[in-house]
């Protein structure tokens, strides 16, 4: 294998959360005046901290969202996760192969860390992250796109960012991954190829991770 380090995004890529948070996330904005379909939540979204939520509304409304709506919506993904959050399929066995062969792997995701921890318990994930190597955009002041995350996730690895690889669902995050200087390798069971420019490559099913890995 040619990378010392892989870094999982979390939300679409190891756990299948994306389409309960954007259905919830346009609902709750629809529900506020931001009128907003599942489709525009997940263009305009999926990948982001919370902070870019906040700061597109603003601009195309001039008005900001409710103090609580962090805490609101939150609460809102918690309680459906609890009813509905599965892993992505294939990803335990990803994990798997990579211990059982050496290679170093972490997380690094958009959400907070209590969002993270609450999907990996749900679907059994938390046994794979042990909590020194999960990542938030809570522990650097800019979140994805802006490559603070990734890097910082390097760092603590201990590894240099052009050894490391990013898997990601998310046109934001690989724009984090290349800004980062890391190559990176696009899920595409949601995202469509057009809109993940830059990727060192694609890949549809996660049992074809590690192949396009070189392992």
């Amino acid at each position: 294998m040619r990378y010392d380090l892989v870094i999982f995004d979390n939300d679409g890529v190891l756990v299948d959360s994306e389409p309960i948070s954007n259905h919830l996330l346009a609902a709750y904005l629809t529900e506020l005046g931001h009128p907003t379909t599942y489709e525009e939540s997940v263009r305009d979204f999926m990948g982001s901290a919370m902070h870019r939520v906040h700061e597109i509304v603003e601009e195309r409304t001039g008005r900001s969202l409710p103090a609580d709506f962090d805490s609101t919506f939150h609460q809102r993904v918690f309680d459906a996760f609890q009813r509905e959050l599965e892993p992505v399929t294939g990803a335990p066995d990803v994990l798997k192969r990579l211990v059982a062969a050496g290679v170093p792997y972490c997380v690094a995701s958009s959400g907070s860390h209590e969002r993270i921890r609450v999907g990996h318990r749900k679907t059994g994930l938390d046994a794979w992250f042990r909590e020194e190597i999960v990542f938030s955009a809570e522990d650097v002041g800019r979140g994805k796109p802006a490559p603070d995350l990734f890097l910082y996730a390097a760092e603590r690895m201990g590894v240099p960012s052009g050894r490391c690889v990013v898997v990601e669902d998310s046109a934001l995050g690989v724009q984090a991954a290349v800004a980062a200087g890391m190559d990176v390798f696009g899920f595409t069971a949601m995202t469509p190829r057009e809109r993940l420019t830059g990727v060192t490559g694609y890949f549809e099913h996660m049992d074809e991770l590690l192949g396009t890995l070189g392992m």
